[in-house]
């Protein structure tokens, strides 16, 4: 068995869906699962109805519903052109109910002027609701025999709505049992990534990008051989390509340095895609939809030790520094506790920490608490806020235990101002902060110093 996780652009139209059915079909003999993401871009539109419709807003908010029925049938008529088990009508019959359902909800939040998370999440489900059902038809219409069934039936999660997370034991036991029997019939499930449900029922989110995170749960309840991302790149690079313009493709990396290099900003993974596939150490596959030919990167427990001590350098815009400095830190007992309490308190988490004998500096991408945390945080000690700053993040194989690996970094980007350095716990990552502007230069030139001769076994 294998999971097959198709994202936004690999079922972004008619054209897409039926190049994601020509490789499914070609892997009927492996037994395959398939997840699907939204078509590109109704997740944003789905959430942006939610927010006009929060305002009152509804007479703009309906238009945007029109679109998105308009797009999906449009594109189930280009799917279902010949007779089928499932015709367009039967088809368009179930889209339609589903947006009927949207425009339900769209009117309720408009009447009352309040979107809880609640509400939220059944709004953003949708997305993945239509796609689902437009990839289960055209499979059928291939001669594919697909089920459509509903996430929200086994990936059961707690009740923290727009980023739920998953009870694995439940959800184990109902994965396995809704779909090992489609499987063993010979069928193809196609399921929604993203969405869940409480044990009550309630429609979760499990945040955006679940999708990822989708397939790996199901990969790892019903113990696939392996789980395999299908997106639109040709895997994991050793720098962003719109930056660094010979970046190569990474042919094999360990599950930690990949989850390291999602975290701080490569965007083909999901960052909690892997965990599920680490702890069954399942593989895990990063496919291109539109270059299928492609070997992808293969993510593994253990790979082959590269010749190149890093692997991959990636680096993460927005990011704002606190500074929290304080004379009674000195050998003061539960300083730091107190400290991180502010910051669970506001459910914001933070990337990098540096300290010293009286001060903290911690830096966050998500800023939306700012002002609250600041507020919190100036009862413990004075409070600075640097803004506009980015996080570089190198990565590779015993970085930590690697001798001069600093010396030549730091020696490569010497014009530099650094506002701090993390190495951390791990042996897989050094991780530095510096001004917003430089990112780019920065990466170019680390890059340069450490990719001018690569591992061909490693790096493509």
């Amino acid at each position: 068995m294998i999971v097959m996780k198709f994202g936004g652009t690999s079922v972004q139209d008619a054209a897409a869906i039926n190049q994601a059915v020509e490789i499914v079909a070609g892997k009927l003999d492996r037994s395959p699962v398939v997840v699907v993401s939204a078509m590109a871009g109704v997740t944003d539109a789905l959430l942006l109805i939610a927010r006009l419709a929060r305002e009152h807003r509804f007479d703009d908010a309906s238009p945007i519903i029109d679109q998105l029925r308009e797009r999906h049938l449009t594109t189930a008529r280009e799917l279902l052109n010949k007779p089928a088990e499932h015709s367009f009508y039967q088809v368009a019959q179930g889209l339609q109910e589903n947006l009927t359902e949207l425009e339900g909800f769209a009117r309720s939040v408009a009447t009352l002027g309040e979107l809880t998370p609640r509400t939220q999440d059944t709004i953003a489900s949708f997305g993945e609701r239509l796609s689902s059902a437009l990839v289960a038809s055209a499979l059928q219409a291939r001669g594919v025999s697909a089920e459509l069934v509903d996430s929200r039936e086994f990936i059961i999660t707690n009740d923290r709505f727009t980023s739920a997370a998953p009870n694995f034991p439940e959800t184990e036991a109902r994965a396995r049992y809704s779909l090992l029997p489609i499987i063993e019939s010979g069928r193809v499930p196609v399921a929604q990534g993203f969405i869940g449900s409480t044990t009550e029922g309630a429609t979760t989110t499990i945040g955006r990008g679940g999708s990822d995170y989708s397939a790996a749960i199901i990969g790892a309840a019903i113990g696939a051989e392996a789980i395999e991302i299908w997106t639109d790149v040709d895997g994991l690079m050793t720098a962003d390509p719109r930056v660094v313009r010979d970046a190569r493709r990474i042919r094999v990396i360990s599950f930690a340095e990949a989850s390291e290099l999602s975290y701080f900003g490569a965007k083909v993974l999901h960052p909690s895609t892997v965990l599920p596939a680490v702890e069954r150490a399942i593989p895990v596959h990063i496919f291109n939809t539109r270059n299928p030919e492609c070997e992808g990167t293969l993510i593994v427990a253990t790979p082959k030790r590269s010749l190149n001590v890093i692997k991959s350098i990636a680096f993460k815009r927005g990011v704002t520094i606190v500074n929290v400095a304080s004379t009674r830190m000195l050998l003061a007992y539960g300083f730091l506790r107190t400290i991180f309490e502010v910051f669970d308190r506001h459910q914001t988490s933070v990337d990098v920490v540096t300290t010293s004998e009286v001060s903290v500096s911690l830096t966050l991408d998500n800023a939306d608490q700012l002002e609250a945390i600041k507020r919190d945080l100036s009862g413990i000690g004075a409070v600075s806020i640097e803004r506009d700053k980015a996080i570089v993040c190198v990565v590779g194989d015993n970085l930590k235990f690697t001798p001069g690996v600093a010396a030549r970094l730091f020696k490569a980007i010497e014009s530099t101002n650094v506002n701090m350095i993390s190495q951390g716990a791990s042996e897989i990552n050094l991780t530095f902060v510096i001004e917003e502007s430089e990112a780019e230069r920065v990466v170019q030139s680390l890059h340069e110093e450490f990719f001018s001769e690569a591992d061909s076994e490693v790096f493509a």
